[in-house]
């Protein structure tokens, strides 16, 4: 019986983590940073994109413009802003009810790691009136 006490007395109880258990936790922690280095930079971009659209429905000198300076202008923006990704097939401008809807829709993809992949989808709408009436 006192065998047993003094065997139980100095077994120690195990403190922190195990090495499998940080080799866990790592793999864990670096597919989400891999994830965020792929992902929050077309987010970063979007917010770019974002942004151009929001001032376009407010722009003066745009009321009664044709699409031809419509999408002139709108290309000029993004480049100015540095944006390269958007092509001019993704920049829709359509007249419906007297105004040109204006319209941006588009899908980066990308490889996280191996054969996983990303798909982030976009789409912004900004309204310019046809005439100037």
């Amino acid at each position: 019986m006192k065998k047993q006490i003094m065997k139980k007395q100095s077994l120690k109880k195990q403190k922190g983590m195990t090495m499998i258990s940080w080799a866990v936790v790592l793999v864990f922690i670096g597919f989400h940073f891999m994830m965020a280095i792929k992902i929050v930079p077309l987010f970063a971009e979007d917010h770019t994109i974002a942004g151009a659209w929001a001032k376009l429905g407010n722009e003066a000198s745009l009321v009664g413009a044709t699409p031809q300076k419509i999408r002139a202008l709108v290309v000029k923006r993004l480049r100015l802003n540095n944006v390269y990704s958007l092509k001019n097939d993704d920049i829709k401008i359509k007249l419906s009810k007297g105004y040109y809807v204006v319209t941006v829709e588009y899908e980066p993809r990308g490889t996280i790691i191996g054969k996983l992949d990303y798909i982030v989808s976009f789409k912004h709408v900004a309204k310019i009136k046809a005439t100037a009436n």
